[in-house]
């Protein structure tokens, strides 16, 4: 059925076509630019191949003339515009010139004839083209174009493109007709082609028209910028999720405060540059897959360093929590600077993979980008895998053990300094792999974790010590709530505003968002 449709599109379209005769090639090639324009405007209502060829070569300056014939050039031969037939070229032959004007409306001209092609990407690429810089003179071909086409999206836009044509029209009926038809679009292009009609119409009733329009666009393109806070919200707040899962175990459930967590999260960034660096060496024809294999080496690379880190420094300063926090804070440093020392002080390139770039057009003025929309899943995963980790597996059993009364659980066998070390190793892998989700959508570099440790810290606590619901409620509330205050005060002060909020909300609910139920088995 398509088929038949697109057939009888093309018959529709080519029915009035005629053959191009010598006296429309000559007035195409002689004459002053207005003269040429107008007898282009004319071939184009209705082209036939030789016409088209004519003037595609006019734009690739490839036309001679003579006092009594026109030459196409092709491959250092001339060929009759009219017939198709080689020809000689006389020496006294002489070039085309096009000035910028003439080269503009063959530009416009192959475009129309574009219109016209039986190629869906062809017929769409032309009404971009067209809708570039769009002439009243190009109306007749346009209409006859949108009345045939068979695409919902061509003929969408080609009537977008020719309801712009009519507002310009010397008939008011059809300049209503066009403000009222446009007033249902939503693009800012349409909306700044209403504000400049509106500037310069002199009817009342069209003017009136216009603004009605205008107000329409309007509140489906702020429903747009309000869509899009609200998703780089939640975006930021998957980020901030991410990151703030593995300090909930570390912080939240063992009561280790460590400044280092924004450093294993780097150490996963930098894990994830090294794996792109191995695939695009030694497995280009996969490169695309890189992530995949980069998520698990992430996670292990920071859960190592984590797991030294415990075994080596933080297992002899549990419950002295003013040494942890410096000597983390210490230890984060001296990671900055390894870092430095091996890949340099620099920010290095991250690229994302071809299936993560580009986004989807959810309104006119509102792209999801697919790596966003990748790393908000990736954090549910994440938290989900952790969920049924803590809830459901014997580490998780040994880890709620340890946490609510360790020398209960070290009396029932369970090997507590194991445990501290799979925990806090765990905590870091999740940081490793907020660092590898980073790493798609920001700079790589040695500061990476400042940024974020904060941030974090203010989730965690926010949102109840030790409470994974807690966490979540935390990071996506703070990402929206930041996102919608620097709209409206910038973001040095939206950040301001957050922490005046926390500390406030504090001072209210010590516990933070979800307390934990019933009495510590250690009070």
């Amino acid at each position: 059925m398509r088929w038949l449709i697109l057939v009888l599109s093309a018959l529709v379209l080519s029915a009035p076509a005629q053959a191009l005769t010598p006296a429309q090639a000559r007035s195409l090639v002689t004459g002053d630019a207005q003269a040429r324009i107008a007898a282009l405007n004319a071939v184009v209502v209705a082209p036939d191949e030789r016409a088209v060829a004519l003037i595609r070569a006019l734009s690739d300056d490839a036309v001679k003339v003579t006092d009594s014939a026109v030459f196409i050039i092709k491959d250092g031969k001339g060929f009759d515009p009219v017939t198709g037939a080689e020809v000689p070229v006389p020496e006294a032959a002489e070039d085309v010139i096009n000035n910028n004007q003439m080269r503009t409306e063959l530009g416009s001209a192959l475009a129309l004839v574009g219109l016209l092609s039986s190629d869906d990407k062809q017929r769409a690429e032309a009404v971009k083209t067209l809708a570039g810089e769009p002439s009243e003179s190009q109306l007749p071909v346009i209409e006859k174009a949108w009345a045939a086409e068979p695409v919902p999206a061509i003929k969408e836009a080609l009537a977008k493109l020719r309801f712009a044509l009519l507002l310009g029209s010397a008939d008011k009926a059809r300049r209503l007709e066009a403000a009222v038809a446009l007033g249902a679009s939503g693009t800012p292009a349409t909306k700044l082609l209403l504000t400049e009609r509106q500037k310069v119409e002199t009817d009342a009733e069209v003017k009136a028209a216009l603004g009605v329009a205008l107000s329409s666009i309007e509140g489906r393109l702020a429903w747009g910028e309000r869509l899009g806070v609200v998703f780089t919200g939640v975006s930021l707040g998957s980020i901030l999720l991410l990151v703030a899962l593995g300090l909930a175990i570390t912080y939240g459930l063992m009561g280790v405060i460590n400044m280092a967590h924004g450093e294993l999260m780097m150490i996963g960034a930098y894990a994830t540059y090294v794996v792109q660096n191995l695939f695009r060496t030694y497995l280009p024809g996969v490169f695309d897959a890189y992530i995949v294999a980069a998520i698990p080496v992430s996670f292990l690379a920071a859960a190592l360093v984590g797991a030294m880190l415990e075994r080596s420094v933080i297992r002899w300063l549990y419950g002295r929590p003013l040494e942890t926090l410096l000597a983390t804070w210490g230890i984060s440093l001296m990671l900055m600077q390894a870092v430095r020392n091996i890949f340099g002080a620099q920010n290095v390139p991250v690229e994302n993979p071809s299936w993560l770039s580009g986004g989807v057009a959810a309104m006119s003025n509102l792209t999801l980008p697919f790596n966003r929309i990748a790393i908000i899943a990736f954090a549910f995963i994440v938290l989900a895998a952790v969920a049924a980790l803590i809830a459901h597996t014997r580490l998780g059993l040994f880890v709620r053990g340890v946490t609510q009364n360790r020398k209960m659980a070290a009396c029932m066998g369970v090997n507590t300094a194991r445990v501290d070390t799979y925990a806090f190793a765990l905590g870091s892998g999740i940081a490793g792999l907020a660092g590898c989700a980073l790493s798609q959508v920001g700079n790589v570099g040695p500061d990476l974790g400042q940024s974020y440790i904060v941030d974090s810290f203010m989730v965690v606590v926010l949102g109840g010590v030790g409470q994974l619901a807690g966490t979540v409620y935390a990071a996506l509330g703070l990402g929206v709530l930041n996102k919608l205050l620097e709209g409206w005060q910038g973001a040095v002060l939206a950040k301001i505003m957050v922490l005046v909020f926390i500390v406030i909300f504090i001072q209210k609910r010590p516990q933070g968002i979800f307390a934990m139920k019933g009495r510590s088995a250690e009070a």
